[in-house]
């Protein structure tokens, strides 16, 4: 019997491959940030190096503080979505979760590996540019998007003492 996590468990490697295939090629082949335009007007491809977080966030803290925080937090935020996916039920939730799983771990490996996150697509609409991310946190925002869907569609357990069933006794 296949485990229920067999296919959620495939998308957050592939996820890591690819976000590691795609990072491994842009640090050998695209310098320090040239732009190679996708779509003019709109996409570039950029290789940047962000020592910090999301939006750059402690990015100027000093690299004892980044190390510790970030790697830190990364661990903790990793424990939490595989405790998550584990315990998960069915639908989309576990694929969710295997998408951030996957991306998160994709940006600790550049993370210890380097002690930099590689980023590399920049979208921008004239002159207003997104933050350049790259394919683990595009996997990351998918799947917090999917679970923020799912828990705003998905109705809340049915309170099971007004069911008929006796009320779980609180000490």
């Amino acid at each position: 019997m296949r485990h229920r996590l067999a296919g959620p468990l495939a998308v957050a490697a592939a996820v890591m491959a690819l976000d590691r295939v795609s990072k491994i090629w842009i640090n050998r082949h695209v310098s320090a940030w040239d732009v190679w335009p996708v779509i003019p007007g709109y996409v570039n491809i950029i290789h940047a190096e962000n020592p910090g977080m999301a939006f750059s966030l402690l990015a100027t803290a000093s690299e004892t503080v980044r190390t510790f925080v970030l790697i830190g937090l990364a661990g903790v935020v990793l424990v939490l979505v595989a405790m998550m996916l584990w315990r998960s039920g069915g639908g989309v939730e576990p694929w969710a979760l295997a998408l951030v799983l996957g991306g998160a771990v994709g940006n600790l490996w550049d993370r210890l590996e380097r002690g930099t996150v590689t980023d590399f697509v920049d979208f921008y609409i004239r002159n207003w540019h997104w933050a350049t991310f790259n394919v683990a946190d595009s996997a990351i925002t998918a799947g917090a998007i999917l679970l923020g869907w799912h828990m705003l569609t998905t109705p809340a357990p049915k309170d099971r003492a007004k069911e008929g069933e006796p009320a779980a006794r609180v000490p």
